[in-house]
């Protein structure tokens, strides 16, 4: 059978209606505001409201309503319940609520004009609390359709009784409901609001820290460049000295060396265009700058000490030629070490350690917890303007090496990393020239 546009639209209509009074209520799909903590605040408020509808309700059922304190108490209690599961249970609970709301409606009669009815006063809490709790994780549709199913039973009570209050009698409870409804609704707004800036915060915080490892890995770049620019300047140089330097070169062979020349200077040529790209507003010009290694290690902690901050440097002196690269990663994680030191322990002492234990160099700084009145303004991971143990952790990641940074037991810090040192290529002795025979 062919089905009609408006038959079609009253199913859907139908369909809407059931869901938002019967399945919105038992999949309460939106959490508590406040997460666990606002569920705890939220049910202890819950108990003692529950408790206070007790003593009160049955008071009111018993002195206004011509009740005995037996059926009062019986009624009260059937009301109380349903509050209660409004925390774990929202259908049943508001279900229940409102057939036993009801229920005392049409077995209650009040004492006096004076007394309202069909809502008894504890009713019109026992409903409001109900509804508000069952709000908080219910859709707005089924909000709405709880504040018409109490609507709709006291328009049926007025017309059945309409000797007790009438029509007038229906407008408070529909009031305090809608303000309920409303309230309920901006509560959850304001929760809603409160989880997408959190998300917010904690995207922009990963963002954050991807943008200092780019940036940390960009400076490590620009740092190796240098290294590996003077690496390839000396290939250069030996290439195109070699036919010189060497005698009886066959043709072939020096033909060999300038392509490893020519080679080298295109390396070094697109290394200088990537440099460009690498370098920063500080220095624009992409020069080779000389770089640090351990031996101004000294001169780092001498600055480090005018800063204010009680250094000790303990450096091996037996550690061989290390390579350029280990050199200026140890540099680095001991300076970026002191500067958390200068910047979140001010006054403390720092022991500086640095070994070479076979094919590894091992370093290792120590800082003390801040002399009291001197506190850190943040933890270390925290700092901004910086990039840290990032940065650390990604020279040493370079070098497949090891690194630990962690809070000591009574206070302060410890930076701790493993270097692996290759050992050097071997360096085959220069051929000696043969001698020309003189005539």
């Amino acid at each position: 059978m062919k089905i009609s546009f408006p038959e079609r639209r009253l199913r859907a209509l139908a369909a809407d209606l059931g869901a938002a009074v019967w399945g919105d209520l038992a999949r309460p799909s939106i959490p508590f505001p406040g997460g666990p903590r606002g569920r705890r605040t939220l049910t202890a408020v819950v108990w003692l409201l529950a408790v206070t509808l007790y003593f009160a309700g049955t008071l009111d059922l018993a002195q206004h309503y011509r009740l005995g304190y037996g059926p009062a108490m019986a009624l009260t209690v059937a009301r109380v319940v349903p509050v209660v599961l409004a925390l774990s249970r929202p259908r049943t609970a508001w279900c229940t609520q409102l057939v036993v709301t009801v229920a005392v409606a049409a077995l209650t009669r009040p004492s006096s004009p004076a007394e309202p009815w069909p809502w008894a006063v504890t009713s019109v809490l026992a409903l409001t609390v109900t509804l508000t709790v069952v709000g908080l994780r219910a859709s707005r549709r089924a909000i709405l359709a709880m504040w018409l199913e109490v609507l709709a039973a006291g328009a049926v009570l007025a017309a059945l009784v309409p000797r007790h209050g009438g029509w007038f009698a229906l407008l408070p409870l529909t009031v305090i409901l809608a303000v309920a409804a409303i309230t309920v609704n901006a509560v959850r707004g304001r929760g809603d609001v409160q989880a997408r800036l959190a998300l917010a915060e904690e995207r922009g915080a990963a963002e954050e820290a991807r943008a200092s490892l780019l940036e940390e890995r960009a400076r490590i770049a620009r740092e190796l460049h240098d290294v590996v620019a003077h690496h390839m300047s000396v290939i250069t140089v030996q290439a195109d000295s070699a036919p010189y330097r060497v005698a009886d070169v066959s043709p072939g062979a020096a033909e060999e060396f300038g392509a490893i020349a020519a080679e080298a200077r295109r390396s070094l040529a697109e290394m200088r265009r990537l440099l460009h790209v690498l370098r920063n507003e500080e220095s624009p010009d992409g020069e080779n700058t000389p770089q640090p290694g351990l031996r101004d290690l000294p001169a780092l902690v001498e600055t480090t000490r005018r800063a204010g901050v009680d250094v000790r440097l303990d450096l091996d002196g037996r550690i061989g030629e290390l390579p350029a690269a280990v050199g200026l990663s140890a540099y680095r994680l001991v300076q970026e070490a002191l500067s958390n030191v200068v910047r979140h322990a001010p006054g403390a002492r720092a022991d500086i350690r640095v070994r070479q234990g076979g094919a590894a160099l091992h370093i290792g700084v120590v800082n003390e917890p801040p002399p009291q009145g001197r506190r850190a303004a943040e933890p270390v991971e925290r700092r901004a303007g910086g990039h840290g143990l990032v940065g650390m952790r990604e020279r040493v990641a370079m070098l497949d090496g090891e690194f630990t940074a962690e809070p000591l037991t009574g206070g302060g810090f410890r930076v701790a990393a493993v270097l692996p040192v290759p050992a050097p290529l071997p360096v085959p002795p220069a051929p000696t020239p043969t001698p020309t025979p003189t005539s």
